[in-house]
Formats: structure tokens, sequence, C-alpha cells
């Protein structure tokens, strides 16, 4: 049975309700019928390792174009365990991404394969004091994981880090080594590095950083270069990645890998995004293929400008949350953390939106939908939660349950109809009421 004490949060377009505490909702034992959601407290599943977004560039530089007192706003509002978001898992980037305002390369030097004159002195401008801020505001350590868009132009086939290209077969050992040459450097920053993904969306040719790698390609990196790299620096621990692409294929690209054992020992898991499609069962294929590799999802956005105050942006994001922790997902981590009024700053002009987004010129903060429906998993389902068993009657709303370290219970439901719904819910012998309005997510919370 869960405690008795019931708290409830809610958010819903056309009212003021911004995860806004509901006393009206009614607490007390579980309904007699079964027309509501039941939460089976005796089914455990998936380990949550957190939610979050990224430190990009390009979020940095915005951030640091506030002024002292936003600055602070904007990063209690990601990171404040209490009055804001609670993200413990982030993500950033090697060399530079879409997301910075230009190329870049810690080892830019060309036939530098002794990594001799490796530095992250770029990063030391915006990013790391960003991610320092935000460590201290969140006052825990956070789970940051680094993924690479490119290698650096020299060793790539195309010599530019745009535009496709893949590594020179000359240049793998080089570029293995780059992985924990940068996770030393930003341990020496204070930032500890918890993952690595290989390469972000190795299927894509973009116009801006990417490098493409077949699947047999990335096991054959991972196997004879990377992991043996990492683990020769003493670095096994780091949580390492593949794939970090899109769902559609994500059981195509993970098989080759996680068929090899010599490459799947150095493999945790892997990572996946939206672009596409959602292809939400194929997350579930994955893990039941192989339950011991981890699943998280990894990168998501709404292309093609800000979309300043559309709702349907936080009712995808809520769909998405729900679809993934459902399906086994142990961690989900939006795309940037903060971008300008424009959605960028893009070098190639790949603008995006984002949950904050700082209008540079008039000094004002927007807070989107997005922002608002992933503090309702965030902020109540904490690192080391696990799933519940959840029996769900109706395909009108969409729900998960977990039960956090501390023994709280907590239900995320979401309306995405035009109109309210009557929502039950009986979690052992205690259960919950109310009314949950249209195109609104709710967090219930039974806690001591």
């Amino acid at each position: 049975m869960p405690p008795a004490r019931l708290r409830a949060y809610l958010t819903a377009r056309d009212t003021h309700h911004r995860l806004t505490a509901q006393p009206a909702w009614a607490r007390g034992p579980a309904p007699a019928q079964a027309a509501g959601l039941l939460v089976d407290l005796d089914r455990e599943y998936q380990e949550i390792e957190g939610f979050g977004g990224a430190f990009t560039e390009a979020a940095a530089v915005t951030l640091h174009r506030a002024p002292a007192a936003l600055q602070e706003e904007i990063l209690r509002a990601c990171f404040d365990p209490v009055h804001g978001l609670g993200y413990t898992l982030c993500r950033t980037h090697m060399n530079s991404c879409d997301f910075s305002t230009g190329n870049y390369a810690h080892a830019d030097h060309p036939g530098d394969l002794a990594l001799e004159r490796f530095t992250i002195e770029r990063d030391r401008r915006d990013l790391i004091p960003m991610i320092r801020a935000a460590q201290r505001v969140a006052g825990r350590p956070i789970r940051l994981f680094a993924s690479p868009w490119s290698p650096p132009a020299w060793m790539k086939t195309n010599g530019e880090m745009n535009h496709g290209g893949s590594l020179r077969p000359e240049c793998r050992e080089a570029w293995a080594g780059c992985y924990p040459r940068f996770i030393e450097a930003y341990q020496r920053e204070g930032i500890p590095i918890w993952g690595l993904t290989v390469q972000n969306e190795p299927a894509a040719i973009q116009r801006w950083d990417s490098c493409l790698y077949s699947a047999e390609e990335e096991r054959d990196f991972v196997r004879d270069h990377l992991g043996p790299a990492l683990h020769r620096a003493g670095r096994q621990d780091v949580k390492l990645m593949v794939w970090d692409h899109n769902r559609d294929l994500l059981y195509h690209r993970v098989k080759p890998i996680y068929d090899d054992p010599a490459c799947a020992r150095y493999v945790w898991g892997a990572g996946f995004h939206w672009y596409g499609g959602d292809f939400f069962d194929n997350v579930q294929r994955v893990h039941d293929a192989w339950p011991d590799k981890k699943l998280v999802f990894t990168e998501g956005c709404v292309e093609g400008g800000p979309h300043l105050g559309d709702w349907a942006v936080g009712e995808r994001y809520g769909a998405s949350l729900v679809a993934d922790l459902n399906r086994w997902t142990v961690g989900w981590v939006d795309w940037n953390l903060l971008l300008d009024e424009l959605g960028g700053p893009n070098h190639v002009g790949n603008l995006c939106g984002a949950p904050i987004h700082y209008d540079t010129g008039a000094q004002r903060i927007h807070y989107q939908s997005s922002y608002w429906y992933i503090g309702h998993f965030s902020r109540f389902i904490r690192p080391g939660a696990r799933r519940l068993g959840l029996g769900n009657p109706r395909d009108d709303l969409e729900a998960t349950a977990f039960r956090n370290t501390d023994g709280s219970v907590v239900v995320v439901a979401m309306n995405r109809t035009d109109r309210p719904i009557r929502l039950e819910v009986a979690a052992g012998d205690a259960g919950a009421a109310g009314t949950l309005a249209a195109h609104a997510i709710v967090s219930l919370v039974w806690d001591g």
C-alpha cells in the first residue's frame, strides 16, 4: 500500500495551471469499479536514470546574453529539484554540432595522430561555465553524457565536418583516443562524464556536422578501437551507447552490435531520437531481444523554428515520454536546454524549438508547453525510481506509474482530447479521483 498523503499537480491548456498544486483532487479508498487506472504495486520494471536536456554552445551563448538575475532564473527553472524541473540526466556535444556558432574540433591540427594538441579551450568560453552553474543549482550530481557530431575534418574522407563523410581508416585509433581525452579534460574542470554515444545520427548526411557509419562499421569501431581505448584509460565504467538516431531503425542497427559478444561487452545500451515517426514498438522489441541492454531517449525537439505558444508541442513531448517509459526506456533527454527567440543560434540556420526561449532583445523568458509537460515526469520521478505495472482500460488516456526510492508512488496521466475525462486511480488500498481537463496532464503523488 502506498502512503496515504496525496499531492496532485496539473497543467492544462486555456487555464493558468502550470504544474499547479490541485487541492480539489480527492483521495480515499481504491474505487470499487475497475473503470480507472490500476497501479500494480507488486510489479516492478526498469530503473530510471533521469530526465534532462542538452548543454549546447547555442544554449550557453544564449544564457550568457541574459542579465545575471535571468540567468539564475533559467538555471533554476531547469535544475532546481523543488521549484524547477529537477534535471539529473543531460547531454553535451564533443566537438561542434549544428547548435554551435561554427565548426570546431578539440583535435584540430591535421596529422596530430598522437593528440598532442588536443584542447577543450573553446568549451571554456560558454559551455563549461553553464554546466558548472547548473551543477551548483542542482546541488547534486548531474549525469552527463557526450556525443560527437563529427570527427575533426582532417580525420574524414570528405575533408570537412559537415555533409557526412566517413572516418578515415588510418584515423580510427586517433579518433578513439579523443573520447578518453575529452573525459579526462572535463574531469579536470570538475565535470564528470557519465556516458558517451559513439556518433550522433550515424545514418544521416546533414548539411551540418555529421559522419556516417553503417551498423557494421560502428560495431567494428567500438570493438576494435573505442572500447579498448576506454578500458586502457580506466574509463570502463563510462556508459557507452550506440545508434543515437531514430526509432525506426533501432532494432536493425543494434542487432549486429549486440550479437557480437566481443563488441557487446563494451556497450551499455542504445540511444534513440524521435524524428521521422514514432515507432514506439521498436523500443519494446529491442528490450525484449536484449533485456540486459539499456534504452535512452537521447534527443528530440520540434524543428522549423521556436513554435512559441504551441500547445501541441507539449502534448507531443508528453505522449513520447509515456510511450517510451512504458517500453523500458531508462532516461529521457530533450535537445537544447535553451534557445533564443529565433530558435538558435545555429551555424547552418537549422532553427528549432526548446522548452525555454530567451528573447535577447526584449530580455524576456518564454516557457513553452514542452517545459511544463517534461516537468510532470522529471520533477516527481526521481533517479532510482522503478516503473510499476499499470492497467489502463481507456484509449483516450495515456499514463505511466513509478515508485521512487523513498516509497512514494507517482502516476502521470494525460488527456489529449477536446473533452474532460473523469479519472479514477487505484493503487493498492488507496485511490484518487478527479476530472482531468481537456488537453491537460496531471501528476498524482502518494507520499508520507
